[in-house]
C-alpha cells in the first residue's frame, strides 16, 4: 500500500519533507471501510480491540473465492492488526517507509508488514490475526 502524499514530496535537491504527522497517518489508515463492512455484515462492529481479532478469526471466509475482494481484504485485516496494536501496545507506532509504504514499529524498534501478514490471513487464515496480536504484543 503506497502513501505518496504521506511520504517523501517533490522537492529541490537537498530540501528535506516536513515529517507526516503520525495521528493522521493512525486515522488514515485505521479506516478499513472493507473489513469493517464485512464484520457489520457478519453482525459485529470493529472496535479495535483485541477481542475484535479473535471475532474476524471466526469470520466464514467467503471473500477466497473473490479474486478481486481478497487482496484488498487482506489490505485492511493488516492495517487493523496494525491499527489494534498501535491502540493497544505502549510504543508502537505506524512508519512509512520512503516509498510510502507502511509497517508496523514497534518499541523494540522491530517492524513488521502487517499487511502482508493480513494477506495470509485473508487467503489462508493462517496465522490467525489474534494469534499474531498476542505475538507482537509481547515483544
Amino acid at each position: 500500500m503506497n502513501i505518496p502524499f504521506l511520504g517523501a514530496r517533490h522537492r529541490k535537491s537537498g530540501d528535506v519533507a516536513p515529517p507526516a504527522d503520525p495521528e493522521a497517518i493512525a486515522a488514515l489508515l485505521s479506516e478499513c471501510e472493507l473489513l469493517r463492512s464485512q464484520a457489520e455484515e457478519a453482525g459485529f462492529r470493529l472496535d479495535d480491540t483485541p477481542a475484535s481479532l479473535e471475532a474476524l478469526d471466526q469470520l466464514l471466509p467467503r471473500w477466497r473465492d473473490d479474486t478481486e475482494l481478497l487482496p484488498w481484504l487482506g489490505n485492511d485485516a493488516g492495517l487493523y492488526l496494525g491499527t489494534v496494536v498501535v491502540r493497544t501496545v505502549p510504543g508502537a507506532a505506524w512508519h512509512l517507509r520512503e516509498d510510502g509504504e507502511p509497517v508496523l514499529r514497534l518499541a523494540s524498534g522491530r517492524e513488521v508488514e502487517v499487511v502482508d501478514c493480513g494477506r495470509e490471513w485473508a487467503s489462508g487464515g493462517v496465522p490467525e490475526l489474534s494469534q499474531l496480536y498476542a505475538e507482537l504484543s509481547e515483544v
